[in-house]
């Protein structure tokens, strides 16, 4: 059936299936042929944000404030410093989309209520200065993304990077703070233009994210791209000292140097039609960390075949079903799935399937054979 299904996809497909229980490969068709991986490619950024931060890490955004408190009178200018975190955001917004698992304004504004701030005599800036200041990658060369973003990327977003017409993502951030503020009596003003946070400034309040594996979960599962370069950002800022996506995507490449796998990487995301992989080293990967703790942290984070996220209706009602956790990769004209499969009899089988050129549309039935072929192996 994996022969017939990559027929009909045409010859540029690729596929490689291995038995993780017995230590052999089953099949495998231009395996070793490097295609765009789209958003498989989130499988090498999960995989480096655990290496390198931990599933407990956790992003903090700031109130620090110049000036000083006098009966309910903060008399100078407040700061609000973004630390990369991708949900922080309104309180109803964090819960419909996230299922509550986010920062919420809301808790910084109590914080300064209870630090006995009623008015603010300066402004209220958005600081987003620890990544760049592109609000796209390099799919649209830095400029808004919308369609796959769903938001701007800024060192500082606001309701998955929302923003307003003349509010850049940090300075948005800073009004809707103000806005906050404002609903329980604290009077401010939120500047238009965006400031970075003076180095005598002291910290008033703080709003932790959730656990970087929750916030894996919400990334792989709906296959966001704006947390995923928003996190290969957060990469290279802190191991770099440049919050952009080509240093994020220069060290998620190191990780991947360390169990031999060199593809070529531009962002986080997969988003880039010039990076490129191929289903052996995405097989290698999946193979090297599989029953490590690592990759039982992946397993976790991936959506089920038929069941959430990006796969949920593919290979439904099939012996994939229920059976399989795995990545989507989907660009106009590739449609990419990888993951790994618990199958009929007790194996454990890793597959990377590649197939660009069909429509998506009509891809997407091809590897809902294939997987189920896989499960039921």
């Amino acid at each position: 059936m994996l022969v017939g299904a990559l027929r009909s996809a045409g010859p540029r497909t690729g596929a490689l299936v291995y038995d993780l229980t017995d230590g052999r490969t089953l099949f495998a068709a231009r395996a070793n042929v490097a295609r765009p991986p789209a958003s498989v490619e989130k499988l090498y950024t999960s995989v480096a944000l655990l290496r390198l931060l931990g599933p407990d890490a956790r992003l903090h955004t700031d109130v620090l404030g110049t000036g000083h408190l006098k009966a309910g009178v903060w008399h100078g200018n407040l700061y609000l410093r973004g630390d990369g975190d991708p949900t922080f955001g309104d309180g109803a917004f964090v819960q419909t989309w996230y299922g509550g698992r986010g920062a919420r304004v809301g808790s910084l504004v109590a914080q300064l209520r209870r630090a006995g701030i009623r008015r603010v005599t300066g402004h209220v800036y958005g600081d987003g200065s620890r990544f760049d200041s592109w609000p796209g990658g390099p799919a649209t060369h830095g400029r808004p993304d919308l369609p796959d973003y769903g938001g701007e990327l800024s060192g500082l977003v606001f309701d998955h990077g929302a923003t307003a017409r003349g509010w850049s993502p940090p300075a948005y951030a800073a009004r809707q703070l103000v806005r906050t503020m404002r609903s329980e009596h604290i009077e401010a003003r939120a500047a238009r233009s965006r400031r970075r946070t003076p180095a005598t400034a002291r910290e008033l309040a703080s709003v932790a994210s959730p656990p970087l594996l929750t916030m894996l979960r919400l990334m792989d599962v709906p296959s966001d791209d704006l947390f995923a370069d928003l996190f290969a950002k957060q990469l290279g800022y802190r191991f770099l000292g440049r919050g952009t996506l080509r240093a994020g995507a220069t060290e998620i490449g190191r990780v991947l140097a360390d169990y031999g796998l060199h593809p070529t990487l531009h962002d986080g995301s997969g988003l880039d039609h010039a990076d490129r992989t191929t289903p052996s080293q995405v097989v290698s990967l999946l193979r090297q960390i599989w029953g490590t703790p690592v990759g039982r942290m992946l397993k976790g984070a991936l959506p089920v075949v038929g069941e959430s996220g990006t796969v949920q209706t593919i290979a439904v009602h099939t012996a994939a079903m229920g059976h399989c956790v795995a990545k989507t990769g989907t660009l106009n004209n590739v449609t990419n799935l990888a993951g790994v499969c618990s199958a009929r009899h007790g194996q454990q089988l890793a597959f990377a399937l590649f197939i660009d050129g069909p429509a998506n549309w009509q891809a997407v039935p091809v590897l809902g054979r294939m997987v189920a072929a896989i499960a039921g192996y």
